[in-house]
């Protein structure tokens, strides 16, 4: 039994769905704020062997404790990847602050999704395993082929940094900017409308953000603001990079008037992002994961009182 815990607005989509390799899989909402009862209430009545938290640091220290299963960290977000913060942009530092509340000894292991951040997180916990976040089953669908005009779809909330990428493309050509958290049913049917799928950074650093691997699944040409680290994805085989606004621009321009330009690149981006399909990701990390922890014990709190 594996238990996902996590923000659905933003985590429902990167989950196995349904029972797959012998794992029984289940969502539970965590809503930062709120009374924790329900949520432990919820896992105890579910009594998961595995529970993965997205953005532990939201839950309340101790939370977990008394579950008889195997608890996993997943951390999300962008930090600085220097021990020098203070060069950091602010956003990275208002993140690290924020990942300084997670209970240290009430998690088995620690995932991160971005392998250029472990020694900045090991001095507060330690990393066991870097992986982009999986994208869900569901999400996937196959390539289709360009009909008419593009359609650009960003998902993201808006910024500065964003709108001098996206202001220009949204005047001159057919854009859906999803600005508030969207998943299920309803992110489905916008990706099936869509051409193009738009990554941007939340600010002007280097990171790797979840929806690359959405967007990929989906069969959309994925144009993408520079990305590090690149998880194997190949620039100008995968997606297409950009770095400067004229850039995502000129491939409007460009699929305005050879709508099928980048079918290759298409067609290569979707079959790379089977490697985020989430019914193989899990099995798999679930495997390493019981197994390591067998082997090499664990400094979570629970075990020690044991």
């Amino acid at each position: 039994r594996l238990a996902f815990v996590g923000q659905s607005t933003y985590f429902s989509s990167s989950v196995l769905e349904d029972e797959r390799a012998g794992i029984l899989p289940a969502f539970f909402e965590l809503a930062p704020g709120r009374p924790p009862e329900g949520l432990l209430a919820a896992l105890q009545t579910f009594a998961p062997d595995v529970v993965i938290v997205f953005r532990p640091e939201f839950l309340p220290a101790g939370l977990l404790d008394t579950l008889d299963a195997v608890t996993v960290g997943y951390l999300t977000e962008p930090l600085p990847r220097s021990a020098d913060t203070a060069a950091a942009h602010p956003d990275l530092r208002t993140r690290l602050e924020s990942l300084r509340a997670i209970d240290p000894l009430g998690f088995d292991r620690i995932l991160c999704f971005d392998p250029l951040l472990a020694g900045t997180v090991d001095a507060i916990v330690p990393v066991w395993r870097a992986l982009p976040i999986p994208v869900s089953d569901s999400l996937f669908a196959p390539v289709r082929p360009a009909a008419g005009p593009a359609q650009f779809l960003f998902v993201g909330r808006s910024t500065a940094h964003r709108e001098a990428f996206l202001g220009p493309l949204k005047h001159e050509f057919d854009v859906v900017h999803l600005a508030h958290g969207i998943a299920d049913e309803r992110l489905r049917t916008f990706l099936a409308e869509a051409d193009v799928g738009v990554n941007l950074h939340n600010e002007p650093y280097p990171t790797f953000e979840n929806r690359v691997g959405t967007l990929l699944a989906a069969g959309l040409l994925v144009v993408s603001e520079t990305l590090s680290p690149r998880h194997g994805l190949l620039p100008g085989t995968d997606y297409v990079e950009v770095a400067q606004p004229w850039q995502l621009f000129r491939i409007g321009e460009t699929l305005r008037t050879a709508p099928d330009t980048f079918a290759t690149v298409r067609h290569r981006g979707r079959a790379a992002a089977e490697r985020f399909r989430a019914s193989r990701v899990y099995p798999a990390l679930v495997r390493d994961l019981l197994q390591d922890v067998q082997a090499f014990g664990t400094a979570r709190r629970v075990a020690q009182a044991s």
